[in-house]
This record gives structure tokens, sequence and C-alpha cells, in this order.
């Protein structure tokens, strides 16, 4: 009797068009939908997330705008953000009240991205209660909200590149430095500092969830929680809490996992740098030298369009280097299921938040080179902090890659980072268990609605 009563109400919910903010999305609408609730997805037509029988039992309603296609490819991330909230401001105004009239249903809340602060106005005008939603950490979103500050006392001087010590320490940051501050590859400082100060602002919003654990991160949580003075649900890691359906805007090449059985047991080393990492074609070739000369098993995910300047195919570009049995290369790769396979050994990521917590949730040890954004912030935590990884830092030349390969598969270093990497695995296993504090985080959200 009591699905039934919950059933009748609806979520509305608004993912950001990028792989790694429409997942988490997607896992929490499975999760709140698994509570009993309807769910209804709110899209532009950047997200390219198409109805399928996997999605079946959620709605999906379309954001009219009129930016061209390409904006998302050739503004960046950053100046597209800026661009289409703009742009979506009145015009979901407009959508919302559309669909509200058609409404059989009450609707319990709206839930958007972060970065999708347009939906705020719209939410408010019709009187539903608002929730932001980070698809990044606690300990990002206060790196951002000091990068703000910083702006806004000092200007640019202290968030320019070069223009302090490289190694010194952000006040009351600690261990973040400067240079790991979540500036942009993208678009100038001025441009993130935009968007910055509007998704780090609650608004209205009646409270925050977040997709994070409160083990790894509760000095982070507890400063979000002070500053934002409205209730935060730390839910994470959200691919441990629901079997959504794959969301991947790339097609996965699923041979791997068949290359991966026939290996030995914590033997791989995978790679793999993220939907929005740009290299170019020198440190892709150093990376491949460094990987072959490591004489370890290696399995490696290169997207299509991430090397600069490049039109080459994998077969062209490494034409050049005789890559060994030991060595296989897809345009891309089921990460959920790589990372589980019992032959994976090790992570080279570019950290961003979804593949930090996927490689955690496995005990699976990483290699961090970050690109752009919170990526900084995760590999800083992710070596000095929970101490389950190395951050390679400087140019990438073969040599740096063999050694930090080397270091995390065969060195007693590596084997001290796997326990630490196991004990977190089950620290988060048990957070979305019954009794978990993930666990109870969410159903004290649901009784809020």
């Amino acid at each position: 009797m009591e699905e039934k009563q919950e059933r009748r109400k609806r979520i509305v919910l608004i993912p950001a068009p990028a792989q790694g903010h429409i997942s988490p999305m997607m896992q929490l609408a499975r999760a709140l939908h698994l509570k009993g609730f309807s769910i209804t997805v709110a899209q532009t037509k950047f997200n390219y997330l198409n109805p399928s029988k996997d999605l079946a039992d959620f709605q999906f309603i379309t954001i009219p705008e009129s930016l061209p296609a390409s904006d998302l490819k050739d503004l960046g991330p950053v100046w597209f953000l800026i661009k289409i909230n703009k742009e979506c401001e009145v015009s979901f105004k407009k959508c919302l009240g559309q669909f509200l009239a058609q409404q059989q249903e009450e609707i319990a809340c709206v839930i958007y991205d972060e970065f999708m602060y347009f939906a705020e106005a719209a939410a408010k005008e019709f009187k539903l209660p608002k929730v932001i939603f980070s698809t990044e950490n606690a300990t990002a979103f206060a790196c951002r909200s000091a990068m703000c500050k910083l702006y806004a006392k000092d200007g640019l001087a202290p968030l320019k590149e070069g223009c302090r010590s490289e190694e010194e320490l952000v006040p009351e940051l600690h261990p973040i430095r400067y240079k790991d501050l979540p500036t942009s590859a993208f678009a100038p400082v001025e441009a993130s500092v935009e968007v910055f100060k509007n998704s780090c602002e609650k608004g209205t919003a009646s409270s925050m969830i977040i997709n994070t654990v409160r083990c790894l991160e509760i000095s982070s949580l507890e400063r979000l929680q002070q500053e934002l003075k409205i209730p935060i649900y730390p839910v994470g890691p959200l691919h441990m809490v629901s079997s959504a359906p794959s969301t991947s805007l790339l097609e996965e090449n699923e041979s791997c996992i068949d290359w991966l059985d026939k290996q030995k047991p914590s033997s791989v080393i995978y790679i793999s740098l993220g939907s929005f990492t740009l290299m170019e074609t020198k440190e892709v070739l150093e990376m491949a030298f460094g990987l072959v000369s490591s004489n370890q098993y290696f399995l490696w995910a290169i997207r299509p369009g991430s090397i600069v300047g490049s039109e080459l195919s994998n077969e062209e570009l490494f034409s050049t280097i005789e890559i060994p049995d030991r060595g296989y290369i897809v345009k891309w790769a089921p990460q959920k299921q790589v990372l589980a396979h019992p032959a994976i050994r090790a992570f080279w990521s570019h950290c961003g938040w979804n593949s930090t917590l996927e490689s955690m949730g496995e005990g699976i040890p990483m290699i961090c080179r970050p690109f752009t954004t919170d990526q900084k912030v995760n590999a800083r935590y992710v070596e000095c902090v929970w101490r389950v990884g190395v951050h390679v830092e400087g140019e990438l030349e073969r040599g740096v890659v063999e050694r930090a390969v080397r270091r995390l598969m065969v060195d007693q270093e590596g084997e001290e980072m796997k326990i630490r990497a196991l004990s977190l695995k089950e620290k988060l296993r048990a957070s979305v268990l019954p009794g978990g504090s993930s666990h109870k985080s969410l159903n004290d959200f649901i009784k809020t609605l």
C-alpha cells in the first residue's frame, strides 16, 4: 500500500549534458524510482539520452532551445554552460508550466544538476521544492567556492598559473595547493568563476544531494553544510546504489572483456582518460612507449577525437610502435565492467569523480593524470588523503610512465596501496547497505518529500 501512495509523486530531474553528469543523474533517478517515485527527465538536445527499453519506466521531455548543435564542441564546456543557462532560463519556465498543466501526479521536487542552475528560477516560479544535485564531491565544491572568494578579493592574481609557488597550500583547504584548484583547460579563469559563482549559490534550494560518501569527506561535508545552511545528503557511490542502464554516449567495445578473461588475476593496468581529456600526439606516443617498456599487461581505451590535431586511427597512430600481445587498445570500454574484472590491478585515470568512485569501489589503486577542473582536486586527494594512488605531474615522457606503472604493478608501494584500496572498497560497500551512511542519507532525503 505504501508503494502505491509514493507512486503518486513524480520527481523532475535536469541533468547536465556531459557523460560524467548524465550517468550519476540517471543512477539517482533509478534509485528514486525503486523507492516508488515516478521519474521525468527534462533534457536538451545535447544530452543524447533517448528513451529505450532500459529506460522505459522514465518519461523524457525536451527543453526547447535554439543553440546550434555544434556549440558544445565549438565553445567548450565552460562557455557552453554559460550560454545554455542563459538560453534555457525562460524556455524551461514555459516547458515546466506546460508539463505541470498536463500532470495528474503531485510533483515531489525538481532535482537539477548544480551546473544547470537555470532550473532554479522555473521551480521557484511554480513553488516546487528545489534540490541541487552535485555529481562532483564536497571538496571540489569547497574549492570552487574558495576560487570565487579569492577572485572577489584579489582578482586573477592568486588563480593565474605561475603567480604563486606551485606547492603553496590554499588556506583552510589542506592538502589542496593553488595549482590544484579546479581551473578549466577550456576557458579563462574569469569564465570558470562565472559558472562557479552560480553553481555554488544555493538560491532557494531546500537541500542538496551529493554523490559522495561520508567516510571519504567528513570535513568537506561539514564545511559545505556550514556554508550552504541547508541539509546535505551524501548518497554515493551512486553506481553502487542502483544498477542503472548504461548511459554511455560512446559505443563500448566489449571485446576487451574477452581479452581480460584470458589474463591472470591482478595482472593488467587499465588506462582511460575520460570523455573530455585531450592529449598531444607526442604524449600519447610517450605513454605507449612507457607502457610497452614497463613489461606489464595493459588495456587502453583511446577515445576518438581525444588526440589534438590527429585524424589517425589507433592502428595508424601506433604503426611505429610494436604493441605486444600483452597490450590491447580499444576506442572505448565498458568501464565499470572492466574495473570489476579480476584481471585488473591498477587504473591510469584522468580522475573524474565517477571514475575515481568506480575505481575505489572495486579496490583498484590509481595513477592520476588530471586534465581539468575537479580532476586536479580528486587526484590530490587520491594521493595525499586516501593514499590509494600516485599523481603523475609535469611533462609526460616514457620513463615517467614506465616508473609510475611499475610502482603500482610491481613495487611494494603498490602492494600497500592495494591494501588501502581494498579497505576503502569495503567501507564504500558498507555505506550503501542498510544501516550504512549513504543508505540512511537517501532515506532521510526521501522522508522530506
